[in-house]
């Protein structure tokens, strides 16, 4: 399982990575169309990722011990978002032998 899910967080980091670059080349973020960012549809979907981001980040806050480290995560997932999410589970899958269970990237927390 620690394989597949290695594989499967560097498929979304580095989709988001190119993705992400893609769209700047084309686009500043600032200079999106103001009917796009005041359609409910844009104000919902951007709500209910941040929503998501904050619920991944309570996990990130039981793991992280420090709270520098916490800290630190909070502000990277919500600026990064998936980015920093994708970055932090494959810093968690790496740490541990590709044969362990699944609980111990869950469960485990990080010693301070």
């Amino acid at each position: 399982m620690i394989v597949g899910l290695r594989a499967l967080f560097c498929i979304v980091l580095i989709s988001m990575l190119t993705v992400t670059s893609w769209a700047s080349l084309e686009c500043a973020l600032w200079k999106t169309p103001a009917e796009v960012v005041k359609h409910p549809w844009f104000i919902a979907t951007l709500l209910d990722t941040y929503w998501s981001f904050l619920t991944f980040y309570c996990w990130v806050a039981y793991k992280e011990t420090s709270w520098i480290a916490r800290v630190v995560w909070l502000v990277s997932i919500l600026i990064l978002g998936n980015i920093a999410m994708a970055l932090y589970m494959l810093i968690q899958l790496f740490q541990v032998p590709a044969n362990s269970p699944i609980e111990k990237i869950l469960l485990q927390r990080r010693s301070s």
